[in-house]
C-alpha cells in the first residue's frame, strides 16, 4: 500500500556517493508543498557561488562543517548549528573553510521548485540595506512545551520565528530513546521536517512508516501526524519548518491523543 503523504529519502535523489557535493530538492510543489526543501553538500575549500533568489527568502541550517556566511557585503562566521534567513533579492553564500564536507538543509519559501526561486549568480556580492537573521542553536534556549498536549520531546528549540521577526518557524527537535511527539495537527500551516539522525516511526494520516537519517517528510495543513523514537539507545534528531506560521500557537496546534501500541505495530510500506 503506497504512502498517502510524501516521504522522500534524499539518498534516492543523488547520483553516486551521497557524501559527494550535490544539490537536491526533495520536497517541492509536486508534492503539494508551498515551499521547496533543499539538501546541499559542499566540499572542503569549495569556491562559494555568490547568488540571490529574486522570488523568495531562503531559510537554512548548517548541520556540519564551518566557514563563513556572506550576506550582501557582510561576512559572519558560521559553524554547525548556524540558522539563517537570506532575504529575497539579497546576495549571499556559504564558504566551507573546514576540512570536512558540509551539509546544509533549508527551504525556498513560497515557491514550488528551485527554478521558481529566481536564482541569479554574481561575481561578487553587492551591498544591501536588508538584514537577514543568523543565530546558532547553541544560543537558543529549549522550549518548555506542555507534555499534557503531547509534547514528549526531549529538546525542542525555535531558532527562527516571530521572536526574531520572521513569518515562519524553523525548529530543531531531539527525542531521546522512547520519546514521542504524540498525535497532533497544525490547522493553519504546512510542515516539512528532515531526519538528521536516528530511527523512528512516523504517522501521517493513515501512514505508518519507519524513518531514518536522510528522510524528508511533508505534512499538509490539518493532517494528523506524530513521531516516535524506535531506538532503545540512540536519540532521533529532526529539523523542520512551520510554513507561514511565526509561532507554535500560530500553527493552529491541536492535540489529538496518544500513539497506541497498535499504531506502533502497523507499517504502511
Amino acid at each position: 500500500m503506497p504512502l498517502v503523504y510524501p516521504l522522500i529519502d534524499v539518498n534516492d535523489l543523488i547520483d553516486g556517493d551521497p557524501g559527494k557535493p550535490h544539490v537536491v530538492t526533495p520536497i517541492t510543489g509536486e508534492h503539494g508543498s508551498s515551499a521547496t526543501a533543499f539538501h546541499i553538500v559542499t566540499g572542503p575549500g569549495d569556491s562559494p557561488r555568490v547568488h540571490r533568489h529574486n522570488h523568495c527568502d531562503e531559510v537554512s541550517i548548517l548541520l556540519s562543517g564551518n566557514g563563513v556566511y556572506g550576506l550582501g557585503d557582510q561576512l559572519n562566521p558560521a559553524r554547525a548549528g548556524e540558522c539563517r534567513v537570506a532575504p529575497k533579492g539579497v546576495d549571499h553564500y556559504f564558504a566551507n573553510q573546514s576540512d570536512e564536507m558540509s551539509l546544509m538543509v533549508g527551504f525556498y519559501m513560497g515557491v514550488p521548485d528551485g527554478a521558481a526561486a529566481g536564482t541569479v549568480f554574481s561575481n561578487s556580492a553587492t551591498q544591501s540595506d536588508k538584514r537577514g537573521i543568523q543565530i546558532n542553536l547553541d544560543d537558543v534556549q529549549p522550549e518548555n512545551m506542555d507534555q499534557g498536549e503531547g509534547w514528549m520531546i526531549t529538546d525542542f528549540r525555535l531558532p527562527i520565528s516571530a521572536r526574531n521577526g520572521y513569518s515562519s518557524t524553523l525548529f530543531r527537535a531531539k527525542f531521546l530513546p522512547g520519546a514521542v511527539h504524540k498525535k497532533h495537527a497544525h490547522e493553519n500551516c504546512e510542515e516539512i521536517y528532515y531526519i538528521i539522525s536516528g530511527h523512528g516511526l512516523a504517522g501521517a494520516g493513515p501512514d505508518r512508516v519507519e524513518v531514518h537519517s536522510g528522510h524528508f517528510h511533508y505534512i499538509p495543513k490539518g493532517v494528523e501526524h506524530w513521531l516516535h523514537n524506535l531506538s532503545a539507545t540512540e536519540p532521533i534528531e529532526v529539523v523542520g519548518i512551520y510554513i507561514d506560521a511565526g509561532s507554535v500557537a500560530d500553527t493552529g496546534y491541536v492535540y489529538r491523543g496518544d500513539v497506541t501500541p497498535d499504531d506502533l505495530k502497523e507499517r504502511t510500506v
